[in-house]
């Protein structure tokens, strides 16, 4: 259902709130041919009436013959601010950016960052944006459980379905999402709320059973079988299973790169206003997907790059799984189990 303008306003002023928006800085507003008008005419509302110095950089989109579908996700190559130092010396400049386009994965936002600026990305459709506007528990919650995995070793993974997945973990930092850029040079997405880190590399090693109701992104779907990932030296060497098995191993292949096989981040959903069942209500064109990656108690696991969390790996091909009912520990401590999150005690 629709919200009003007044509704998603005060969604971004709460969002600019918690991110420290201060009055006399410059925010700049990314933009593309997705963008949502109703996300950006709000945007500008919000920035304005907190007395930001407000500019709008509109880009070309990028990919569209390569990928093969229309999501932002689908093909993580070049960007467009690749070679545009115009564009990268404006963001620089910004004390804060907000992404209504979809700019991940890429040196350009690692630089940007790097100068201090914020960036906070928002493309997920208003209602949803609205329904999970980001709180300080959120914050608390999410720092709680990256704390966790900041001091692990090992992170197990198991399941009824067959799940059993050993991650040594350290060469990574634990990585933090609940939806608001506080501090300079931070990155975050609205709507999020989970924690994630990366596997050594080349450690991860096990089986990872995608069972029936568990959801593959960027294609949209829920599993109607159960697809079997055997992973060795921290690839996917094996995917086995039916028709959902070929539909995943040819999407890959596509990209022509072994590197996409690579296990990338794993953590935890933790955001308890995202739902597994939301994702079939809209339309794949409609959303990116973060009620999938978000809600409480998923394990969440991805396919692809590591540069995102310091590594050198940065294949075009990016999946990532939610999987339902797993259990999740950290040097042998449940943090989830069979998909329900335990709470950090003090």
């Amino acid at each position: 259902m629709p919200i009003s303008d007044y509704q998603l306003v005060e969604a971004w002023k709460t969002v600019l709130t918690l991110s420290r928006l201060e009055p006399g800085q410059t925010v700049t507003v990314l933009t593309g041919a997705a963008t949502h008008p109703q996300t950006l005419a709000c945007a500008l509302i919000a920035t304005q009436s907190m007395g930001a110095i407000v500019n709008r950089l509109d880009l070309p989109p990028v990919n569209g013959e390569r990928a093969l579908s229309r999501d932002a996700l689908a093909y993580l190559g070049e960007t467009p601010l690749t070679g545009n130092r115009a564009a990268i010396a404006a963001l620089k400049a910004s004390d804060l950016v907000l992404d209504l386009m979809t700019l991940l994965f890429s040196p350009e936002q690692h630089e940007i960052l790097a100068s201090g600026t914020k960036i906070l990305l928002a493309v997920e459709p208003p209602e949803v944006l609205v329904r999970m506007t980001p709180t300080l528990d959120d914050k608390a919650r999410v720092l709680a459980a990256a704390q966790r995995v900041q001091g692990a070793r090992e992170m197990r993974v198991t399941s009824r379905a067959g799940t059993d997945l050993r991650c040594p973990l350290g060469e990574f930092p634990a990585i933090s999402e609940y939806g608001f850029v506080d501090e300079p040079g931070r990155w975050d997405h609205w709507p999020s709320g989970f924690a994630l880190t990366f596997p050594n590399e080349g450690g991860a090693n096990g089986r990872i059973v995608i069972d029936r109701g568990d959801i593959l992104l960027p294609q949209k779907s829920y599993c109607a079988e159960p697809i079997v990932l055997r992973v060795e030296s921290g690839y996917a060497r094996e995917i086995e299973g039916g028709v959902d098995a070929d539909l995943l191993r040819e999407y890959m292949l596509s990209f022509d790169d072994p590197e996409a096989f690579a296990i990338s981040h794993i953590g935890w959903g933790l955001q308890k206003r995202a739902h597994w069942s939301t994702l079939g209500l809209y339309d794949r064109e409609a959303t990116l997907g973060m009620d999938a990656r978000a809600f409480d108690g998923n394990f969440l696991f991805s396919l692809g790059p590591n540069n995102e969390g310091g590594g050198t790996r940065t294949t075009a091909c990016h999946i990532d799984i939610p999987l339902r009912r797993c259990t999740v520990s950290l040097d042998g401590v449940d943090v989830v189990r069979e998909g329900k999150t335990i709470e950090a005690t003090p």
